[in-house]
């Protein structure tokens, strides 16, 4: 790939963290999309009370992998069942190291026998392109708009999530649509227009993906936003949008297991600095000079559904080996309104910083993601903590901060505020907990 390297960078900063380690960066948000339409807070309890539009169109990156070999070389870099998986179904897509860490997911979509797409981040396609070498497949990356904001996706990408989703979808097709499970795909025709209908939201509530070409976009959101109006559909901003990730549990960047080992060494002189892998930045509370106490395991992030040992694959060892120690688990954790209020006022909040969690003074694990939420009156963020301080229920307390990186002790007493906060379960939405995988 472009020079220079992941590898370069590491070598110029001198270690991944003081690469990767930013104080208060800037918060992620999707790109060509408005920051608002009608309020941050009104775009939020749309998803929750009515029915909501979300535009994922430009803000994500999608690998195309065609070829005799594309299955096997899926089986052979992930911890995926590939035994039962159908045309038209998804899958969250697990691929780890040799020692078993996660490196990367995203949504990986069976378009025919031998062709797949898989979406998301680039973290995990940039590794299957890498490791692609050997196999008899074809990959053509599309990337996302954030750097080129000029680049015309291939796909569009709508999203119609809330309790009148069904409603709203039934009117705009004339029909309901096929009774689909949840992670699968139907093929839908809306107004001559013919595409994708993917059993799936970010949000956590009831609704569809509706992935086509992008030459049908507007057209195809024109009808959605037609059939949406009477029942009082909202579009989504690029505020809002991302913060429905701690209703439905999703971590959206886990850092990538991929800065240390000796054995990747060859693939960091491989992968450009300029991705999100040499990009993205670490900050909050939560400070160590060695980056692998930011890896996570898949089992944490709460992937162990997904995962399938009917098969070998990279890490499939030592990730195996790894389930009789997995002492964390992801968790919802809900922040105390009146210390929030304290502490941010009413500002809203959107941050992937890596926050101390803390039982009295003992650290028992770190936030991975937050965001203001205003139908629950408070910030929740998901956190990845011990499991005998995870039941729902428990008070934690997050302390809240950004350290200032190498150079300070990372226990350092920098005078944080200290939010109290409960822990709850995962997804935080009670609807996505009982009816999501139906």
């Amino acid at each position: 790939m472009a020079s220079p390297s992941l590898q370069d960078g590491i070598d110029q900063a001198g270690s991944p963290i003081e690469l990767l380690w930013q104080t208060d960066p800037a918060p992620w948000t999707p790109p060509l999309v408005e920051p608002e339409y009608v309020g941050w807070r009104q775009e939020q309890a749309a998803w929750q009370s009515s029915v909501a539009i979300m535009d994922l169109s430009y803000h994500m990156w999608d690998t195309y992998i065609e070829g005799p070999d594309a299955t096997r070389m899926l089986r052979d870099l992930s911890a995926n069942n590939y035994a039962k998986f159908a045309v038209n179904q998804a899958k969250q897509f697990v691929p780890v190291t040799e020692e078993g860490l996660l490196v990367g997911d995203g949504i990986l979509l069976r378009r025919a026998e031998n062709e797949y797409t898989l979406t998301g981040r680039p973290t995990a396609q940039m590794w299957i392109t890498f490791h692609a070498r050997g196999y008899d497949v074809e990959l053509t990356s599309d990337p996302d708009c954030q750097r080129d904001r000029t680049h015309r996706k291939k796909l569009f990408r709508y999203q119609i999530q809330g309790p009148r989703a069904l409603e709203l979808i039934e009117s705009a097709f004339g029909a309901p649509i096929p009774e689909t499970p949840f992670f699968h795909a139907t093929p839908v025709t809306l107004e001559g227009r013919h595409f994708r209908a993917l059993r799936h939201g970010m949000a956590g509530q009831a609704g569809y993906e509706f992935l086509g070409d992008q030459a049908d976009a507007a057209a195809v959101k024109e009808a959605l936003m037609r059939a949406g109006e009477p029942l009082g559909l909202v579009h989504v901003g690029a505020l809002a949008y991302p913060s429905a990730q701690t209703e439905s549990g999703w971590i959206p960047a886990p850092t990538p297991a991929i800065y240390t080992a000796p054995s990747l060494l060859g693939y960091r002189k491989w992968l450009s600095l300029n991705t999100p892998d040499g990009r993205q930045p670490i900050h909050g509370s939560f400070f160590s000079a060695n980056i692998e106490d930011y890896y996570r395991s898949p089992y944490e992030l709460g992937y162990g559904r997904s995962i399938s040992f009917n098969h070998d694959f990279l890490g499939r060892d030592a990730l195996e080996k790894s389930t009789v120690d997995i002492r964390r688990t992801k968790v919802t954790l809900v922040l105390d309104p009146d210390d929030t209020r304290q502490v941010f006022g009413d500002d809203y909040v959107l941050t992937r910083a890596s926050q101390r969690v803390e039982a009295g003074s003992e650290l028992v694990g770190t936030t991975e993601f937050s965001a203001r939420n205003d139908p629950a009156g408070t910030i929740l963020s998901l956190a990845v903590i011990d499991k005998e301080h995870a039941a729902p229920g428990t008070e934690v307390t997050v302390v809240w901060g950004d350290h200032p990186g190498p150079g300070t002790a990372p226990d350092a007493d920098l005078g944080f505020p200290r939010l109290r906060a409960t822990v709850r379960p995962v997804p935080f939405n009670e609807w996505a907990r009982a009816n999501y995988r139906r």
